[in-house]
């Protein structure tokens, strides 16, 4: 799991069926101290907007497994927004 911040929206007017009524959110993903260091798209299952903070499972067998498939074009989730981040 990796922790990003969504930094747009991804349109398309021809697509995979599988992506038909899914958001497409571009994230870009946070290194420890809350910097940006590289971005993912992701398939967007809680409703996120741009500028929050976001759980994402970027790993293609567990993404998929959130849709119960066992093939398919999708490698990142977005399965939470997170509320705040406390370190030690």
């Amino acid at each position: 799991m990796k922790i990003g911040r969504v930094s747009g929206n991804v349109v398309s007017t021809i697509n995979h069926p599988f992506f038909d009524g899914r958001a497409l959110m571009i994230c870009d993903i946070l290194d420890v101290n809350g910097e940006p260091d590289g971005y993912t798209i992701a398939v967007d299952t809680v409703g996120a907007g741009v500028g929050e903070t976001v759980l994402i499972i970027d790993e293609g067998n567990s993404a998929r497994q959130i849709f119960g498939l066992t093939t398919g074009p999708i490698r990142a989730v977005i399965t939470g927004i997170i509320d705040s981040i406390d370190t030690v």
